[in-house]
């Protein structure tokens, strides 16, 4: 690709994934303390990993539900 138009139009291309990882590629930021706390939490041991363990074995066995939906008023 040698022009701005050429990377506009593959751009356009990307999937939606695609499009993160360049947007992520292009403005890169740091983990604030909340994003730091996530990543803490998600790790074998923290608060999150077993809730996460349990969600994956209930997909691979085929029971989860669709998340309701609300109720309109």
């Amino acid at each position: 690709m040698s022009t701005v138009e050429e990377i506009k139009t593959a751009i356009d291309r990307l999937s939606p994934r695609e499009r993160c990882e360049l947007n992520a590629l292009l403005h890169p930021f740091d983990d604030d303390e909340w994003d730091k706390q996530m990543r803490a939490d998600a790790e074998p041991g923290g608060k999150l990993h077993k809730l996460m363990l349990e969600a994956d074995a209930e997909a691979k066995a085929g029971r989860l539900r669709e998340f309701p939906t609300p109720r309109e008023e």
